[in-house]
């Protein structure tokens, strides 16, 4: 190739020095900031350039599975698809971008997961399309952490989003603008809805109240930052950082009878990150208002926090469209409301609803009480003595008279990971629609409701990470459409008068009344918070955790686990000999142990296997090895009675 003629992006071989000089100045001299760094480059461009990478090693990159790098020796920018994609033992780095982590603002559109970061309209990472195709490097050869002399180092991801957040927050910027400039005053890197629209028929006015105030009226708001104490996880292939994420939750500092707190009781309710106690703080004091129907700039903020919160329940969990994301109060809530607007207008006189021994009574009671009032028949899948669910035996009750299949993702009883997708197939060959309980499981596995095909989708915000009193309701929206509402009152409807009432189309028609705005916008900031972290590193971690803590649990004298699956979550319940459940979690919490001890709303998989209650350590992110040990020496120590009860 001719040196002296510009390359097109995307081209291969040596770099022209006129065309990096010209890209590199034009790039720095637009950062005042960087005036000393632009020179040095221009400086730099008219050397004799160098190859980027020398061919210290020709040893060809492993290819992964799904990734496809060429063979060849021609110069190539691997996609950050590719990168991630390589084994753990490859030449390659990690890619870690120290994005700061602003609660509430994080969208991973970025194949890879790599996380963009909005800032006042501009992303920060757009420009690395524009910058990758000026540098190239031949296939094989490894990335040197300190290029020799002479030659055109790769800027880092670090060093990239460095640039970017300069670029893109430079430290004269103001949020300082006019109602005429911007659609809607915007929290530092709040991702817009892609679909409020969907949801928000009858409130486009909304988008004129902006409009209202003269073009030079200005609104200051005040920058919305993450606390400067909240890390980044390291999560590279060499480890999962345990220590920096429970620095993320000041409640882990708390003391309880003088020792340190170790939560063990996740399956019944998680901690919140410093990210969603600052969000929740932040909306209460810039945003709180009822959402959707005034013409104020107050409700056009609140509406949009919790418009985006809905899309980001339908990224986290892969929906087609937030049409179908509803808001409840919780789990329990989510599956009364599928039992009483989609069961009464569906299941009639001698139809089945079949669930399995494995579920909470919240999945058990509405479909008795559904049941009894339509004079239809509940049928239960039995489990083996491990506490999975027997396929043959819950394949003989399916038939043409199942109109619904409930069951849990994720037993909190036992922690059995139920076989979603075969149990999901063989409902649908009889035409029947599906409930999927994934309280206890969202928070800990990858969910992909798209990938279950399942019908509903339900979980509760708090055992996600997420405050109290916030839930969702998954459905497919012919599912929805067939479904009359539930409750009625205002928000649900599109008109009103004496003698007839027209509702929204989903998911509006669900949620009546004033909607619980700021846990909804918590939730949202709850899933970037995993986001951020991943769910895969999250499901793995957790699965090591489990393995170690069931080890060192069956080397207590005594201990017996109940649910052995092979597939599990992070729940170890356990009956020690001796001594009453009660008392077991008594001792444990004047060590500072918290444990839930008792039936967990989940009486009849108990009695299945003998008892009336167990105690139950739960597991979640932040929790450690060494927290195991304490836990087991505690049991230990009682055994041999050094703890009294």
């Amino acid at each position: 190739m001719n040196t002296s003629e510009p390359q097109k992006p995307g081209t291969t071989g040596p770099l022209d020095p006129e065309v990096l000089a010209r890209m590199a100045n034009e790039f720095f001299t637009a950062l005042p900031e960087y005036a000393p760094l632009a020179e040095e480059t221009l400086a730099a461009s008219h050397a004799t350039p160098q190859p980027i990478l020398q061919p210290a090693s020709q040893a060809a990159i492993p290819s992964p599975i799904g990734v496809n790098l060429p063979a060849d020796s021609t110069a190539v920018t691997p996609s950050e698809v590719q990168v991630r994609a390589l084994p753990a033992n490859s030449s390659l780095p990690s890619i870690q971008p120290q994005i700061p982590a602003v609660p509430g603002t994080v969208i991973p559109e970025i194949p890879g997961g790599v996380a963009e970061t909005r800032r006042g309209g501009v992303s920060s990472l757009s420009f690395l399309n524009e910058i990758r195709p000026i540098f190239s490097y031949p296939t094989g050869t490894a990335f040197p952490v300190n290029p020799p002399a002479g030659t055109v180092a790769i800027p880092t991801e670090t060093e990239l989003h460095e640039l970017a957040n300069s670029f893109a927050n430079p430290p004269t910027a103001q949020v300082n603008e006019p109602f005429s400039v911007v659609s809607s005053p915007q929290i530092a890197g709040a991702p817009v809805p892609r679909e409020t629209a969907d949801v928000s028929i009858g409130y486009s006015f909304l988008n004129e109240v902006r409009h209202l105030a003269p073009a030079a009226t200005s609104v200051n708001l005040e920058p919305w930052s993450a606390p400067a104490a909240l890390p980044t996880p390291d999560l590279s292939s060499t480890g999962f950082d345990v220590q920096a994420i429970r620095r993320d939750f000041p409640i882990l500092q708390e003391r309880v009878h003088g020792k340190p707190l170790i939560w063990l009781d996740n399956a019944a309710t998680t901690q919140k990150p410093q990210s969603v106690i600052d969000r929740l703080s932040h909306f209460y004091r810039h945003e709180n208002s009822n959402i959707h129907r005034a013409a104020h700039e107050l409700a056009a903020r609140a509406t949009d926090a919790y418009e985006a919160a809905r899309e980001k329940v339908r990224r986290f969990i892969n929906a087609p469209t937030v049409r179908e994301i509803i808001f409840v109060r919780g789990a329990t809530e989510g599956i009364n409301l599928v039992a009483q607007s989609w069961g009464r207008q569906h299941i009639q006189k001698d139809d089945e609803v079949v669930i399995t021994w494995l579920e909470h009574h919240a999945n058990i009671v509405p479909w008795q009480m559904l049941c009894a009032e339509k004079g239809a028949k509940l049928r239960v899948a039995p489990v083996d003595n491990t506490g999975q669910v027997l396929l043959d035996e819950y394949q003989r009750l399916l038939g043409q008279k199942t109109r619904l299949v409930a069951f849990a993702q994720v037993s909190n009883a036992l922690g059995t990971i139920t076989p979603v997708q075969e149990m999901i197939e063989m409902a649908h060959r009889y035409g029947a629609k599906v409930l999927l309980d994934g309280a206890q499981a969202v928070s800990h596995i990858p969910t992909d409701v798209q990938f279950f095909d399942c019908d509903f989708y339900v979980f509760s915000g708090h055992k996600m990470f997420a405050p109290t009193g916030i839930g969702v309701v998954y459905g497919k929206s012919d599912a929805l459409e067939s479904s009359p509402p539930w409750h009625g009152g205002g928000n649900m409807i599109q008109n009103v008068t004496f003698e007839k009432t027209t509702y929204q189309p989903p998911p509006g028609r669900f949620e009546a009344g004033t909607a619980n705005i700021a846990d909804a916008v918590g939730l949202g900031a709850a899933i970037d918070y995993l986001d951020r972290i991943g769910m895969v590193n999250i499901s793995r971690y957790e699965h090591d955790l489990l393995q170690y803590a069931t080890e060192q649990l069956q080397q207590v004298p005594g201990l017996q686990l109940i649910g052995t699956a092979k597939e599990k979550a992070g729940v170890l319940s356990f009956i020690l000999d001796g001594y009453r459940t009660e008392d077991v979690g008594a001792a444990l919490n004047r060590q500072g142990i918290a444990v839930r001890a008792g039936h967990h709303c989940a009486q009849p998989i108990l009695r299945r296997f003998g008892v009336e209650s167990t105690v139950r350590p739960s597991l979640a992110l932040y929790n450690t090895c060494e927290e195991i040990d304490t836990l087991t020496a505690a049991l230990w120590n009682l055994k041999l009675g050094h703890h009294s009860i």
